[in-house]
């Protein structure tokens, strides 16, 4: 895990306070250039048939996975004139539930699920200690206490599983001034197509 020490640019995407109801999925059949980004943590894997690197953008994400000649980038990001529209697979808001999956070739499929959770103000900070706590002890981890609502840290954490063939991601991005949490989960999957239907 590598801090980033890159000088803030205005310019880059994850240096403000974003609100969960603003975020989109992006998904990418290239990949997308890191000063477009304030990246806070970053995590290069090199594992199997495939290379992967992850980046926490604040309260947002990024996951580029290349194998066998393929490139596959899963954005969630507050949308910006500065992203580019080429190679754009597909966009949506985040919101309530959803799942999407596509087959790149005949060796990648990307399978993606979400759910923006809205919860009482008890069962989030429950949830939201319960989590942090689990946070801290693997995966990728980052507060911004730039940005403190109702006295907690929003958080970004990002747990990750390379498998044979396999990268799975799941995400967490905190808004206690929402008591919301976005949860995702992706499957880039890098084998031969009669490994699952």
């Amino acid at each position: 895990m590598l801090e980033n020490t890159r000088k803030d640019n205005p310019l880059e995407l994850g240096l403000t306070k974003q609100r969960s109801s603003d975020l989109n999925f992006f998904l990418y059949r290239r990949a997308l250039h890191p000063e477009l980004f304030h990246i806070y943590l970053d995590k290069h894997i090199s594992y199997g048939n495939f290379h992967a690197d992850i980046w926490v953008l604040g309260l947002s994400h990024l996951v580029t996975l290349h194998s066998n000649g393929t490139m596959v980038t899963e954005l969630a990001a507050v949308p910006s004139d500065l992203l580019t529209d080429r190679n754009l697979v597909t966009q949506f808001r985040f919101r309530g539930e959803r799942d999407f999956q596509i087959r790149f070739s005949d060796t990648m499929r990307y399978i993606f699920s979400s759910q923006v959770e809205e919860m009482s103000e008890h069962i989030f900070r429950t949830t939201y200690r319960d989590l942090s706590r689990y946070a801290q002890q693997k995966g990728l981890y980052v507060p911004y206490p730039q940005w403190t609502s109702n006295g907690m840290e929003p958080f970004s954490f990002l747990d990750y599983e390379m498998r044979q063939h396999e990268l799975h991601v799941h995400a967490y991005h905190t808004f206690p001034g929402e008591w919301r949490i976005l949860r995702t989960q992706s499957i880039f999957e890098t084998g031969p197509t009669n490994r699952r239907s």
